[in-house]
């Protein structure tokens, strides 16, 4: 008898102000909508055999349970853009390293060429990998990075 093996399950949680791309500077952000950045996820999970799963939340306090949901429910792999509680959350910190998932941290723009106190990630230590500044396309190297990662 054969055991049925599960797809791999990835959750893509997105940040505050996240729920505004496409409105909010585009020049900075891109024209894309978060819908569309979603979408685009699922359909390139569908192709490599990952169920991928979307969370955003303009709260911290809800970022936290979605990451302490995804170490209950043994998800296989995360992808996470903190957005401004990149820089401030200890909190979500934290929550992540109860998870042995791998782990990439994404950022539109790239953090590194903004203000000086965008410099400094504080969930960078805790991440398998970071990918900042390649638009919404770092999400999609991202999905297909965990992927591989996961097997």
């Amino acid at each position: 008898m054969t055991a049925i093996r599960r797809k791999p399950t990835v959750l893509v949680i997105h940040g505050p102000n996240l729920n505004m791309l496409g409105r909010r500077e585009p020049e900075t952000y891109g024209t894309e909508t978060l819908d569309q950045i979603n979408q685009g996820l699922k359909a390139l999970g569908s192709d490599l055999g990952i169920d991928v799963t979307v969370f955003q939340s303009n709260y911290e306090g809800a970022m936290v349970e979605a990451i302490h949901k995804a170490f209950e429910e043994k998800t296989d792999g995360i992808i996470i853009n903190p957005a401004a509680y990149t820089h401030t959350s200890v909190a979500i910190k934290d929550a992540l390293l109860m998870l042995s998932c791998p782990m990439i941290e994404v950022h539109l723009s790239n953090i590194y060429k903004r203000e000086a106190f965008r410099h400094k990630s504080m969930v960078s230590d805790v991440v398998t990998g970071q990918i900042a500044g390649l638009g919404s396309r770092g999400y999609r190297l991202a999905l297909t990075a965990l992927a591989e990662l996961i097997g």
